[in-house]
């Protein structure tokens, strides 16, 4: 079995999602989070403001510094403190910033994430006939 099935029609709706929205930056890198003062920003942080998740939330965007306009990977996080999971996209983020980035979501004892890279695969379930 696969740990991660990929639905290429799922990225291209992420990418809608994105390039016809308006993002906007509220962390710059390396600036702090507003409440926990040792978490810095490895790149860019914003948020898709004319579109939600559930609860009504704005979806979170890190921004890398390619100049690249499609979703290449989502985070996955759980946070036992607040009670919540969410997901944040990654979006022109080359290896080097994925990888602080994931620190980052990682780096306090109530919050973890997993990293979904995109992929091209379209599993069988997907294919509506």
């Amino acid at each position: 079995m696969k740990q991660v099935e990929n639905n290429a029609y799922f990225w291209q709706k992420l990418d809608t999602l994105f390039v016809s929205a308006t993002f906007s930056i509220i962390h710059s890198k390396h600036s702090t989070h507003s409440v926990y003062k040792n978490l810095v920003y490895p790149v860019n942080y914003g948020v898709i403001k004319d579109a939600h998740s559930y609860g009504n939330t704005e979806i979170g965007v890190f921004k890398g510094s390619n100049d690249i306009h499609r979703v290449d990977a989502i985070a996955v996080s759980i946070d036992t403190l607040e009670r919540d999971a969410d997901i944040k996209l990654l979006v022109g983020c080359n290896e080097e910033e994925t990888y602080k980035i994931m620190q980052f979501l990682n780096e306090t004892e109530f919050q973890k994430s997993i990293l979904v890279r995109r992929s091209d695969e379209i599993s069988e379930w997907a294919i509506f006939e």
